[in-house]
């Protein structure tokens, strides 16, 4: 008996558990993620070999770092990758972060597969920039 309530103790305990990648969708975003040897080779032939995986929402990706830039790409999942950072226009998140990916869509201007910036206030980054994300080089 005291083996049978033990055991049945466990599993209520495992099953109050959630399982990895859901307790975030329960209590709000899942945290920031540096992922390291996660190749990226933009349109230009720049490379980078890490990335940031972030909880996101949908939206335009533009060529640069600013509103009145083109529109090349559209994020429409909710968790995306950013490879680098820059400043750009302030925002609505109260600063001028906007973070380079390549958009799940691309829109406009097929040359560029997407790839542009969104403002930090589209991502669940704390701080901006997110440390050890590094800054974009001009290319």
């Amino acid at each position: 008996m005291g083996r049978r309530r033990g055991a049945r103790a466990l599993v209520v305990l495992l099953a109050a558990v959630p399982a990895p990648g859901t307790a975030a969708a329960a209590d709000g975003p899942a945290p920031c993620v540096v992922r390291e040897g996660r190749p990226h080779t933009d349109w230009t032939g720049m490379r980078w070999d890490a990335d940031v995986l972030c909880d996101n929402t949908a939206g335009d990706v533009r060529l640069q770092s600013f509103f009145s830039s083109p529109v090349v790409g559209r994020m429409v999942t909710t968790r995306s990758w950013f490879v680098c950072w820059k400043t750009g226009d302030p925002h609505q998140g109260g600063n001028r972060i906007w973070y380079y990916t390549q958009g799940d869509v691309i829109t406009n201007w097929p040359l560029w597969k997407g790839w542009g910036y969104v403002p930090a206030f589209r991502t669940e980054t704390e701080p901006d920039p997110f440390p050890g994300l590094p800054a974009c080089l001009p290319s």
